[in-house]
């Protein structure tokens, strides 16, 4: 394929991008808010309603464990998701993932406690919450795919923004919720405990309805509707395509975004858990200062997507990940100053500079892969990222809290940094690429730097 021009250079009417930028944006907010207010709930409340027997530090370790299973099923989810997301279409894919993430999350919302049906309740939980893992995986490919194969090839990076605001809204969501029943049922009440968490989950059934009601306006994008109508190159299914043709560029994509994924779901639910159990910080507290952060990290995001479009996707995380080394070792001693600001600063800036890597990742990926495989490659490569860093970083945390204190969290998140540093070197630049093709366009090579 060539690197500079597109086969269908037509713009869409701006009427119909603000519709593919709602349609994007809000499922993914759903999506991630369903999986967010499983990590507040896992900080806050998990360990005692369902491993109430394995005590405090055992049982935080155990509810951070149940919160890394979704990351295992995420590759898992990205090839199934992604097989159908390139048979039969980016829209039917993504109403599927939105109602199994749906039901799963409320599903959640009416388990009983171990106390009422002992083993069964954990079990359970890790069943739903496999699921979830599932939709996730194959959520954000097919989200990001039809941003960015209805874009205008010099916007990619600006529409590419919706999508990845997903993750912000819903963590000021999701903060936002648990913090309205905080102030309904008291701080210190039991009622948070015994009921309160369930509220969140219960109501994401709400936000499902309204997802549905925009993903149903939604046509299918022209690419892939073109990309039918011609003869495959190969018969084979799309993850064995994605492992012949592209594995280096599959493996380094996943690894550049490993820090991104170790800084988000650090600050998203670890640092909940550290703000209120090991700094003292009251409930409350915490989740305001997750809104304010949130909303700084949604600013990251769109603002490094849309210079991506200007200086280009491989510069901008550079950028980002040559920050993350640096901070992560300053985050710890800094939040271990004990004070509200000292949390502010550090959860802010952790979201943003995760954030500058976030937002021209939503045009890389894309951009990275063949329309006849593009759903896989770009989710398999977000999955795998995902078991890299969001998989293994809550839970290491929590073990090396216990052991090694803040100091020990900053070194494993820098190493998480100097990986992502060293692939995203070895990746291409992608931004005057191509994303349609024919069935005998040759694939770019993975070596190809602007």
């Amino acid at each position: 394929m060539s690197p500079t021009t597109d086969t269908a250079t037509e713009r869409p009417p701006k009427a119909l991008m603000r519709r593919i930028a709602m349609a994007s944006c809000v499922g993914t907010t759903i999506e991630f808010y369903d999986f967010f207010i499983y990590g507040t709930a896992a900080a806050l409340v998990f360990p005692t309603v369902f491993f109430p027997a394995l005590g405090g530090a055992a049982g935080s370790v155990a509810s951070f464990a149940t919160f890394a299973v979704a990351f295992g099923a995420r590759p898992l989810g990205a090839m199934i998701f992604g097989h159908f997301g390139d048979r039969i279409g980016r829209k039917k894919t993504l109403i599927s993932t939105l109602l199994l993430m749906g039901i799963s999350t409320f599903l959640i919302g009416l388990l009983p406690t171990a106390g009422a049906i002992g083993v069964a309740a954990p079990i359970a939980l890790i069943v739903l919450r496999i699921a979830q893992g599932l939709a996730v995986g194959g959520e954000w490919a097919g989200a990001t795919l039809l941003a960015a194969e209805y874009a205008p090839a010099g916007k990619r990076g600006l529409y590419g923004v919706f999508p990845q605001l997903g993750p912000a809204l819903a963590f000021a969501l999701s903060n936002a919720t648990f913090l309205t029943v905080n102030l309904f049922v008291g701080e210190t009440s039991d009622a948070f405990v015994a009921y309160g968490w369930r509220i969140p989950f219960i109501a994401s059934g709400l936000l499902v309805l309204l997802g549905l009601y925009v993903r149903l306006k939604v046509e299918e994008t022209p690419m892939f509707t073109r990309q039918r109508t011609q003869p495959r190159d190969t018969g084979a299914a799309p993850v064995v395509s994605v492992l012949w043709k592209q594995p280096r560029e599959l493996l380094l994509a996943a690894g550049s975004m490993a820090m991104m994924f170790a800084f988000f779901y650090i600050g998203t639910a670890f640092l909940t858990a550290y703000g209120t159990a090991t700094i003292g910080l009251s409930r409350a507290s915490v989740l305001s200062i997750g809104i304010l952060a949130a909303v700084v990290f949604g600013a990251a995001i769109a603002l490094s997507g849309i210079c991506s479009d200007r200086f280009g996707r491989r510069r901008v995380v550079l950028a980002s990940c040559a920050l993350s080394v640096p901070w992560a070792l300053l985050l710890f001693p800094l939040l271990d100053i004990g004070s509200a600001a000292a949390f502010a600063v550090g959860l802010t800036v952790t979201l943003a500079i995760m954030g500058i890597s976030y937002g021209p990742v939503g045009a890389l990926l894309p951009e990275m892969f063949r329309t006849q495989y593009r759903y896989t490659g770009a989710g398999m490569a977000y999955a795998l990222a995902g078991v890299i860093g969001g998989g293994t970083a809550p839970i290491l945390a929590a073990d090396l809290a216990a052991s090694g204190g803040g100091a020990a969290i900053g070194w494993m998140l820098a190493g998480f940094g100097l990986l992502s540093l060293v692939c995203t070197l070895a990746l291409p630049e992608t931004r005057h690429r191509a994303m349609e093709q024919t069935a005998t366009s040759p694939v770019v090579a993975a070596a190809e730097i602007d």
